[in-house]
């Protein structure tokens, strides 16, 4: 995979000249191929970015990447890699059965709430990188003067196969990165956001967070 990456993400930032526009192939193989990147700069790009994260933004929270929704082998040749059926999908304009986003991310899926070829090699890491955190915390001084606390958080992340979960979680599990920070002190504090982090194909640290 290494050797074909750069070139394939390249490609994905050449969009005016050897790229169909964003909507001609699945946006989850584009969420695919530029979260491995990265998000490099390109219209494709900005737009799965875009997608990526208006599925955290309540309500309803979705999986941030439905690989289902990636056919990676509709393009199937001999024994090519899902990375080179992605590439055929992503810049060669190889023919899907998905041609635009659906209006409801669960009306197509290919396989089962998985990828459609075999993603546990370590290349695909950056899948499972993934972890969703949905936030919510109140604290409070009583009129008898306790300090009450309530917080519930729910982690979505994704397995061998990129097959999608999601489990309650605590609050100290949520990352650093977040701007969840109970007070030290008891005074009142508030928070309810969702929390995405991801690492790109590098290895690089990535995320967003949602408040409402």
């Amino acid at each position: 995979m290494k050797p074909l990456l750069p070139a394939l993400l390249l490609g994905v930032g050449l969009s005016t000249v050897t790229v169909t526009p964003a909507m001609a192939y699945p946006v989850d193989c584009a969420i695919l191929l530029c979260l491995a990147g990265g998000w490099p700069a390109s219209a494709e790009c900005a737009h799965a970015r875009a997608v990526f994260i208006r599925r955290i933004t309540p309500w309803p929270i979705e999986p941030p990447l439905q690989i289902w929704n990636c056919p990676m082998r509709v393009s199937f040749r001999g024994e090519a890699k899902p990375i080179e059926r992605l590439f055929d999908i992503a810049l060669r304009g190889e023919p899907v059965p998905l041609v635009s986003v659906p209006e409801t991310p669960f009306a197509f899926q290919l396989v089962q709430d998985r990828a459609d070829v075999d993603i546990s090699d370590p290349a695909f890491d950056f899948v499972r990188s993934i972890r969703v955190f949905e936030i919510t915390y109140q604290q409070r001084r009583s009129s008898d003067g306790d300090c009450n606390s309530w917080g519930s958080v729910y982690m979505g992340s994704y397995g061998d196969q990129g097959e999608y979960s999601r489990r309650r979680s605590s609050v100290s599990a949520v990352p650093t990165a977040s701007d969840f920070a109970v007070p030290t002190d008891c005074r009142s504090y508030w928070h309810r956001s969702v929390f995405v982090e991801w690492r790109d194909y590098e290895g690089s640290y990535g995320h967003e967070e949602v408040h409402y």
